[in-house]
């Protein structure tokens, strides 16, 4: 009986180990840019407010193993002051090659990107439901958002057809995820 325990105990283990989710992967990948530093100010610039342009990402420390990259970029603060349900997103990528060691500023925001490194990679739909970017763009009240672009790295070249949102790819990804890395940026609006 003591012997069923022990392994009835050790599968389910190893069954939860597969079920552990993107919020549960261990957060050891180094993400940065140049535009900010972590719990920097975005710059208007890539703000909506200004040029809408999306930032320059970079990561290292990818787990070996990692097939494919994800990023997803949402402010969580629109929950915590009460505006919204859930964070709005600001940009959802996905089919990245493990190859690439970043993303250059400006992409455009076709839904597929066809550029050097990035190829397949895909514009996922943000808060909009438009393929691409979608700066910072609170209220003009004062009050200081959070941006988190966080990057997945993971252990399946998962090739999804373009049209997700942040939703859909947290599912898609489920039990792929090997780790994640996180930059968090700030913007607040005062006029």
């Amino acid at each position: 009986m003591k012997r069923h325990l022990v392994s009835l105990a050790c599968f389910l283990l190893a069954t939860l180990a597969f079920e552990v989710g993107a919020q549960d992967a261990p957060e050891t990948i180094s993400v940065t840019s140049s535009a900010f530093d972590h719990h920097g100010m975005v710059p208007e610039a890539n703000s909506a407010y200004g040029d809408n342009v999306s930032i320059d990402l970079s990561w290292a420390d990818l787990p070996e193993g990692t097939q494919q990259l994800a990023l997803i970029c949402d402010d969580p603060i629109v929950v915590e002051i009460g505006m919204m349900e859930q964070p709005f997103v600001h940009w959802v990528m996905y089919n990245i090659p493990a190859s690439a060691s970043g993303l250059p500023a400006g992409l455009p925001s076709d839904a597929t990107l066809d550029l050097d490194g990035l190829e397949g990679a895909v514009n996922g739909l943000n808060g909009l439901r438009r393929p691409g970017y979608f700066g910072p763009r609170p209220p003009a009240n004062g009050q200081l958002h959070a941006y988190h672009y966080r990057v997945y790295a993971l252990d399946d070249a998962l090739n999804l057809e373009p049209g997700l949102g942040k939703a859909e790819l947290l599912d898609a990804m489920e039990g792929h995820v090997l780790a994640t890395g996180m930059l968090m940026g700030h913007y607040e609006r005062k006029e």
